[in-house]
């Protein structure tokens, strides 16, 4: 009988045609000291159910990006010890963060600092009008608290991801999706300033995304129009360790 066995991964073929997809080997490593503390805050993107039971190591970090760059930096870099901390909460925008800063951003001790913020920012002033946050009120609080982090500790390295979305979900009408895109982009463009401002590595992921969908469409990447699917969150770490490594190369 012949025999059905699959080749090993490593000898499969990459097949898809998207620009984007990188085989893991491909991949520059980081430079970390060894035992660094990687902190990763923000919404629900960032959240997606991590245990808050610490001690339960099924479950701490969830299943969003946070978890795939743990997985990835844990595999290829065991010796560097890395430990890896996910305290994004649902639903947060960034005075929300700024109110919770001192417990689950400074007290953390983080040797890296990632954020994904704004998203909601956003939606607030598309559900209660009168509540909106605007660029300068988020550019404000976000300032606040990457000289709060900066000022515990100088030598801290940060990330910055601009907020998202893709014309899918909730968002597939047109009218929903330019109205909120709009106002997605404000807020991306003080991200851009606070990274060039603060020298931190900046992740443009609503640009990644906007390519993504080119190639193969919206829902492919995000179902609602704003949380990404698990391909979406792999597409989040693929380009975050690509930036990362870019901006603290390992020798």
């Amino acid at each position: 009988m012949a025999s059905t066995a699959l080749p090993p991964f490593a000898e499969a073929k990459q097949t898809s045609s998207v620009s984007h997809y990188r085989k893991a080997k491909d991949f520059p490593r980081p430079d970390f000291p060894t035992g660094s503390r990687l902190l990763f805050l923000g919404d629900s993107i960032t959240d997606m159910k991590w245990g808050r039971n610490q001690a339960d190591r099924n479950h701490y970090l969830g299943h969003s990006y946070v978890f795939l760059i743990a997985g990835r930096l844990g595999m290829d870099m065991p010796k560097a010890k890395l430990e890896f901390f996910n305290r994004g909460i649902s639903g947060n925008k960034v005075s929300d963060l700024k109110a919770r800063w001192q417990k689950d951003a400074i007290d953390m001790k983080p040797d890296l600092l990632s954020i994904l913020i704004g998203t909601n920012d956003v939606g607030l002033g598309f559900r209660q009008p009168g509540k909106v946050v605007t660029p300068d009120a988020f550019e404000r609080d976000y300032r606040y608290i990457l000289e709060a982090s900066l000022k515990a500790n100088p030598k801290l390295r940060v990330v910055l991801l601009d907020p998202f979305i893709l014309q899918s979900g909730r968002l597939k009408d047109q009218q929903a999706y330019s109205s909120r895109r709009k106002e997605t982009d404000k807020m991306r463009v003080v991200v851009t300033k606070l990274a060039k401002d603060y020298q931190a590595a900046h992740l443009q992921t609503q640009e990644l995304f906007d390519q993504a969908a080119s190639e193969i469409g919206a829902e492919n990447w995000i179902w609602d129009g704003i949380h990404p699917l698990p391909q979406g969150h792999e597409l989040i770490a693929r380009h975050w360790l690509d930036i990362v490594a870019t901006h603290w190369p390992k020798a």
